[in-house]
């Protein structure tokens, strides 16, 4: 019953947004401290409406370290950074905006909790979110003096926002290790780790870890010049890699316990015309049930 009455309730981000043109205003303080993929899969259409109401809108959002790069990604829009700022951590609005040398009355309205689920569900199947790639990152993958040459296998083995599930996003380890030997054996090419945390550890010929080595950038340039495949749970690894804006060929595995979550909620295209996804959904909503062999036939025919 609350659902239904939400959906006959006027939206009430264009309500505000409405209010904003009748009195010329745009300044837009937005503050968000959750995950990496709500940036292409929420925060974009949230600049887009902003824009589709106020062309001129002067957009900042506030945030935590480890997100502020990615927002780089999102065009015309301003970032302050919370140094403290921890992911389900309480923090202080005022206080970080001091840290500036700014003040909330600088704004003209701070959105403190934005629902992009509730006040953006115009955008599922209709609006396709493209994270602006800049050349200059392209040269990042030159660090790691991979040879162009050969065949790398991307993946991002573990998303650290499971925890905020109620169910298990990510694929069990001895799954990847007989997905990496699998590929060893296959001839197949060599894998490259994504990750945070450097544990555990893969003790295989095969494989090159760069957990925790690579930032957002350096870890996207290494996907898009160097890996012919990318494997990944639902993570913001992956809707991040699905939605920049650039052309580039890639062959995507994800897997999946909630096929209504993440990209496959959005039901659109990547804008990337050469990335070539294959979802892989576990049996009764268990990732586990996804097995190695339907992994190995989807990256290799």
């Amino acid at each position: 019953m609350k659902k239904l009455i939400d959906a006959m309730r006027p939206n009430p981000f264009d309500k505000l947004l409405k209010k904003m043109v009748g009195e010329e205003k745009g300044r837009f303080l937005v503050i968000w401290n959750r995950g990496l993929g709500d940036i292409p899969l929420g925060l974009y259409a949230l600049v887009y409406r902003i824009r589709s109401y106020v062309p001129n809108a002067s957009i900042t959002f506030m945030t935590r370290r480890d997100l502020a790069e990615a927002f780089t990604m999102l065009e015309g829009v301003q970032v302050l950074v919370g140094e403290s700022w921890e992911r389900g951590k309480p923090f202080d609005i005022d206080e970080t905006l001091k840290e500036h040398s700014l003040s909330s009355n600088m704004f003209d309205v701070v959105l403190e909790k934005p629902d992009p689920t509730k006040w953006l569900k115009w955008q599922i199947g209709n609006l396709v979110p493209k994270l602006k790639w800049q050349e200059k990152w392209d040269a990042l993958v030159d660090k790691y003096e991979l040879d162009p040459n050969e065949t790398y296998i991307g993946c991002h083995i573990q998303t650290e926002t499971g925890v905020y599930y109620g169910y298990e996003k990510n694929w069990d380890l001895p799954s990847w290790r007989d997905l990496f030997k699998k590929v060893q054996e296959k001839g197949k090419g060599k894998i490259l780790l994504f990750g945070m945390e450097r544990e555990p550890a893969f003790l295989m010929d095969n494989v090159i870890d760069l957990r925790g080595e690579t930032n957002l950038f350096e870890m996207l340039s290494l996907i898009k010049n160097r890996c012919r495949y990318l494997v990944a749970p639902d993570s913001g690894v992956l809707s991040i890699a699905y939605y920049v804006d650039a052309s580039y060929p890639v062959r995507v595995v994800s897997l999946w316990a909630d096929p209504r979550q993440g990209v496959l909620r959005q039901k659109v295209d990547s804008p990337n015309p050469q990335f070539e996804h294959i979802p892989l959904h576990g049996k009764n909503d268990n990732v586990a049930n996804i097995s190695v062999e339907s992994v190995c036939r989807s990256l290799f025919g």
